[in-house]
């Protein structure tokens, strides 16, 4: 593996990209980014901190931190498979929801797939799709800069949670304000959980998680909750966020040494199969979001026998010479090599 170096050479010289990688929806313009980097370095970003929003976290952290000694020391087996289920399906109401299909657009899902695909992603209680996908829009086109919600620039812990702990900072609403949405707002199942948002996490993200196991198994409610729900969600945030921060930090960078993505195998676990952001920010409209092997990214699977079911179709992927071609000029194909020979 190898550790990303911070770039020390942030000119204003001509980046090349593979002509067939610009024309991806969310191909972001290396140039654009470096440009607005550089002015960021003129005028660096002011932190606002939102107090109101430290409270809550600190809050829930230490309810996660009960659930853990709980799921640990006395919540019951059923318990903690019901915990490791609702991890595993709330991750995928983001993965496979509101990041490959309703960010990218990397495949389409019939209404039945969407509607499955809108309530598991209301376990994971990350705001509406809408919303994270607009934020994760703004990430994509301008990564690294003050229009990206979480720069890595701006420091590990800024990228992981500390975005969420401060004002946005007024570029990003810039730039976000370019974006087209329309097809976000045109999906009637993203406007349903939009306008039913706080019920419905407050049914799928706590409600359902505590009732189930009191009700299944006679588990203690404070048990339940603190476990299936408190502990639970903050782990699901958490593995979400190392996205953000892990995978643009340490790890495998095969198909572009340029980017500050990596792909990390840790991350893949976690997040069932975001692992792999250095082919994902490389080639952000394939639905698989990297070549890790299945068993690495459930999220791939998940979509998969939607489409063995009829209820997925359209998956966009990127053909073999057009990754071999990315590795060899802006990559390494070795190293891409040896990567697989682990993850693939």
């Amino acid at each position: 593996m190898i550790s990303n170096p911070e770039n020390p050479s942030l000119n204003m010289t001509q980046i090349k990209v593979d002509a067939l990688i610009t024309k991806q929806f969310l191909a972001a313009d290396l140039n654009e980014i470096r440009q607005m980097q550089e002015e960021s370095k003129r005028k660096p970003p002011k932190t606002e901190i939102v107090w109101r929003n430290v409270f809550l976290f600190a809050a829930l952290h230490i309810g996660a931190l009960i659930g853990l000694y709980q799921l640990v020391l006395q919540a019951k087996w059923a318990t903690v498979g019901w915990v490791f289920l609702l991890h595993t399906l709330g991750s995928m109401g983001v993965t496979g929801g509101a990041h490959r299909l309703w960010a990218h657009r990397s495949y389409k899902a019939r209404f039945p797939m969407r509607v499955f695909l809108m309530l598991i992603n209301s376990i994971a209680f990350q705001n509406d799709i809408i919303e994270w996908a607009r934020d994760h829009r703004c990430h994509h086109k301008w990564t690294d800069t003050d229009a990206d919600p979480h720069s890595t620039n701006r420091g590990m812990f800024f990228a992981h949670m500390g975005w969420l702990l401060v004002k946005k900072h007024e570029q990003l609403k810039v730039q976000g304000a370019k974006l087209d949405l329309s097809d976000l707002y045109a999906d009637r199942v993203l406007m349903f959980q939009r306008r039913n948002y706080l019920p419905l996490v407050g049914i799928f993200c706590f409600a359902l998680p505590t009732f189930i196991p009191v009700y299944f198994w006679g588990e203690s409610a404070l048990i339940a909750f603190y476990t299936a729900a408190l502990f639970r969600y903050t782990f699901t945030l958490h593995a979400t966020w190392c996205i953000n921060s892990v995978s643009h930090w340490i790890g495998w960078q095969p198909y572009d040494h340029q980017a500050s993505s990596v792909d990390n195998l840790w991350t893949s676990v976690a997040a069932v199969g975001e692992g792999g952001h250095n082919y994902h920010h490389t080639f952000p409209q394939d639905y698989r979001t990297s070549e890790h092997a299945e068993f690495l990214n459930w999220t791939r699977v998940l979509i998969d026998v939607g489409a063995t079911l009829g209820l997925v179709y359209d998956r966009k992927t990127t053909a073999e010479e057009v990754i071999e071609r990315q590795c060899k000029k802006f990559g390494c194909a070795e190293e891409r090599a040896k990567m697989l020979q682990k993850l693939g």
